[in-house]
């Protein structure tokens, strides 16, 4: 038993050895789904991200954390797309947006409903904070949601497709973290999040405090292609609305995704798949996602 082990190391150690050979010192990838890379563009660099995901609901997790699968004869589907774009005002300086388009449809027995529209909207300032060397390159991130989504008047005859954001402001911050180890480079976030009161169909409405906690890791492969795994988690405090907290509305949920990615100097792209595991008052999705990243 602890020979297989020493033989598992052993490999390890000389993967780590000769990728110093096959690789070189400038490294180059995708980078992860959602996990944020501490390393900035840039300062005068312009980088545009396209996401595209098609999502599909299984079921969803009670207060209990429960499974439930979603009922015979019913169906959700989404599809977003997203932009990001990154833009270097210094070398340790980052302004970026993300801007998201998105279908939902649902079928319930003989009910069909399909909405679309604009999403909400994020923008984010990166600073960074420590260039990496001997220990993990550090960036610190503020971020802002803007509700840039219908969240009332709603259709009832769209079945909620047309809820497309909370209707709120949402401030936040966080540390992002990023590690060289060739063959493989390891990235960490953790995210912060308070959203703003603000009165919705007549509701003075608080959403609980959220935090993210994400991980990714990159194997590189030679001919400049990639595998990628990653854990991606969130967990946010109940809602209040007129100041009475409203049971059952804290949301928690840990996703594990996993894709296959390929990267030039200019050009690089990941191919994957998303899936809900663990999770409470949530959804149940799987998801298939494609990226680009173009230097411009």
């Amino acid at each position: 038993m602890y020979k297989n082990y020493f033989v598992v190391f052993c490999f390890l150690l000389l993967l780590v050895f000769l990728s110093n050979f096959i690789y070189g010192e400038e490294v180059i990838s995708p980078g992860p789904f959602t996990t944020w890379t501490a390393p900035l563009c840039g300062k005068g660099v312009l980088v545009a991200q396209p996401f595209f995901f098609y999502t599909s609901a299984r079921g969803s997790f009670d207060d209990d954390g429960k499974y439930h699968s979603i009922p015979e004869g019913e169906k959700k589907r989404q599809i977003q797309e997203q932009l990001f774009l990154y833009y270097g005002l210094t070398e340790r300086l980052e302004i970026d947006a993300q801007l998201t388009y998105q279908h939902n449809y649902v079928k319930q027995e003989d009910l069909k409903a399909h909405a679309h529209g604009l999403a909400d909207t994020y923008l984010f300032l990166r600073y960074l904070l420590k260039e990496e060397d001997k220990f993990p390159c550090v960036t610190s991130l503020f971020q802002i949601k803007l509700p840039t989504a219908k969240y009332k008047n709603l259709d009832e005859d769209k079945l909620g497709t047309d809820a497309l954001g909370n209707g709120v402001y949402e401030p936040g911050m966080g540390l992002i973290a990023t590690k060289n180890l060739k063959p493989f480079i390891v990235h960490f976030d953790t995210i912060y999040t308070h959203p703003l009161e603000r009165k919705i169909e007549g509701i003075k409405t608080l959403y609980g405090q959220g935090l993210n906690l994400d991980f990714a890791i990159e194997y590189l492969l030679p001919k400049g292609f990639n595998l990628m795994f990653e854990l991606n988690g969130v967990m946010q405090k109940d809602r209040r609305e007129n100041g009475e907290k409203i049971p059952a509305s804290d949301i928690r949920y840990l996703m594990f995704s996993s894709g296959i990615g390929w990267a030039s100097e200019k050009f690089q792209m990941l191919f994957g798949y998303q899936r809900t595991f663990i999770g409470k008052n949530t959804e149940v999705n799987d998801s298939l996602v494609l990226t680009f990243v173009y230097t411009f």
